[in-house]
């Protein structure tokens, strides 16, 4: 018997664990294959923030997240002596067009509000010049840029892996990779492994991205035609380029170019909502690349080292679906996130703890719940 039982190794799930472990939760972490084996692992970790205009609860809830991940990060980077590739290089937008100038330059004014914590003030500057000589060419840039102070970047990886190592330190958490859930009976606190082992819970916290969903569907009683969520295919490159790691994240058009260490830039990322093969790369990955080069002609000649592709969990909602299961005290779901799940997992984890312990967090936007979630599949 444990108090917890965490079903998935992403990004949501660990930090369930590490906020399981600070509440002195006997818990087990289980993976179906190994940890970061999902859309976790994959290369972009850019944490971008929402625009600073038209303030509500969501933008205030991700804005504190994004300022607070940075203490969070250098606590475990302290703890465990590695390092999780965490910076906070700013974003810079290209405006290709002089009404999009317009527009950035009341958002200028709405970040000096709405972008300020405890004493920190972040910016949202209009200018005419780029970061660095090509970074991004001028063409891209007719109409001037914007340079956002409150973006950051971290290498998805060696996040993990920080996570990970600061979690075998723990003497509360067991993670157990290689565990694929069978079956789940949450009414009764039992769960059934593929290897037909079982483990009686107090509480259970769904965090395994787009494979929640099914789980969630197979618990609905009487069925449901829809589905709670579903997986959004992704596709991402990470290229050998002699460049700053402080230079920062380009953001145009759906289109992320992230400057990591070691001379690596990743390259993001497509969304795909219809795929024949989740793990596959193809024309879309080769149009990414190409407009990444156009807009920074300075990764023309850089080779490509890694191709990758996943799926990532969209909630019904679009939202992320945190908290209690509104049929299943015991059960709790962790998912959704799907483009800022890197950002905000902290956050989501600690209102999931919380609220187990009969501390809902106030904070937490009602379109995050996962009874809001729910109330939209059983919608007539």
């Amino acid at each position: 018997m444990v108090d917890l039982l965490i079903v998935g190794g992403g990004i949501m799930g660990l930090w369930a664990a590490v906020m399981a472990d600070r509440a002195g939760l006997k818990t087990v972490l289980v993976e179906r294959d190994r940890i970061g084996a999902g859309a976790s692992g994959g290369v972009l970790g850019a944490l971008m923030p929402y625009m600073p205009d038209r303030w509500d609860v969501k933008k205030q809830f991700q804005f504190d997240a994004l300022v607070t991940l940075e203490q969070e990060i250098a606590g475990l980077e302290a703890q465990t002596g590695m390092s999780a590739g965490y910076r906070r290089s700013g974003r810079l937008m290209p405006l290709p067009k002089p009404h999009l100038r317009k527009i950035a330059l009341r958002h200028e004014q709405d970040a000096l509000v709405n972008w300020a914590q405890a004493g920190k003030q972040f910016f949202w500057h209009v200018q005419d010049d780029p970061a660095a000589k090509g970074w991004p060419e001028s063409e891209a840039m007719a109409s001037g840029l914007v340079f956002d102070t409150l973006a950051a970047r971290v290498d998805p990886r060696r996040f993990l892996q920080v996570l990970t190592a600061s979690l075998r330190l723990s003497p509360h958490v067991r993670i157990e990779e290689g565990q694929a859930l069978a079956a789940l009976d949450p009414v009764a606190g039992q769960a059934t492994f593929a290897d037909g082992r079982s483990l009686a819970f107090g509480a259970c916290i769904l965090a395994a991205g787009a494979e929640t969903f099914r789980h969630l569907d197979g618990l609905e009683q009487p069925p449901v035609s829809g589905s709670s969520g579903t997986a959004v295919k992704g596709q991402a490159a990470v290229l050998k380029a002699d460049l700053d790691p402080a230079l920062p994240v380009i953001f145009m058009d759906g289109l992320y170019i992230v400057p990591h260490d070691n001379g690596l830039v990743a390259v993001g990322s497509t969304s795909e909502n219809s795929f024949s093969d989740p793990l596959s790369n193809d024309h879309l990955l080769d149009d990414l690349l190409h407009r990444a080069r156009a807009v920074v002609p300075l990764l023309g000649g850089a080779p490509v080292v890694e191709r990758w592709a996943g799926l990532r969990p969209k909630a019904i909602g679009r939202d992320p679906m945190t908290g209690r299961h509104p049929n299943y005290p015991r059960l709790y779901t962790l998912t959704g996130g799907f483009k800022i799940s890197f950002g905000l997992a902290h956050r989501l984890a600690a209102s999931v703890i919380a609220e187990m312990a009969g501390q809902p967090d106030e904070s937490l936007p009602d379109s995050f719940r996962c009874s809001s979630h729910f109330s939209l599949l059983r919608a007539p």
